[in-house]
């Protein structure tokens, strides 16, 4: 179990990676997954990921009390919107904007539901 734990949690910082270059595939969710992967399975791996300088004390506020940064929330939903307006602009066809325009107001959503980090 904890090799497919540590297997998983490899792929999904690969995913979280490949998230900061690609617009519509997250980021932080694929991490705060490899966290709780590597917590499991990796204590090594786990102490690394939050230790990172950028992405750990992320990790660290979401898996203490479900809360975020007001920073990272508003540099959040700021390139949220810029990636999905860049897309709505060159994307013809109207459903793929309203599924676009309906993912980014739930993800919104989401990020001003969830605590503000002190």
């Amino acid at each position: 179990m904890r090799v497919a734990l540590s297997a998983v949690g490899f792929l999904c910082v690969g995913l979280g990676i490949l998230g900061l270059f690609l617009p519509l595939l997250p980021t932080t969710p694929f991490l705060l997954l490899a966290a709780a992967c590597f917590a499991r399975s990796s204590e090594r791996f786990h102490q690394r990921l939050i230790s990172h300088q950028t992405f750990g004390p992320l990790i660290l506020h979401y898996q203490k009390d479900r809360s975020i940064p007001a920073r990272a929330r508003w540099t959040a939903v700021f390139l949220l919107w810029l990636m999905l307006g860049s897309s709505l602009i060159w994307v013809p066809l109207l459903w793929v904007q309203v599924i676009l325009a309906g993912i980014g107001l739930a993800v919104t959503c989401y990020l001003f539901r969830l605590k503000t980090a002190v």
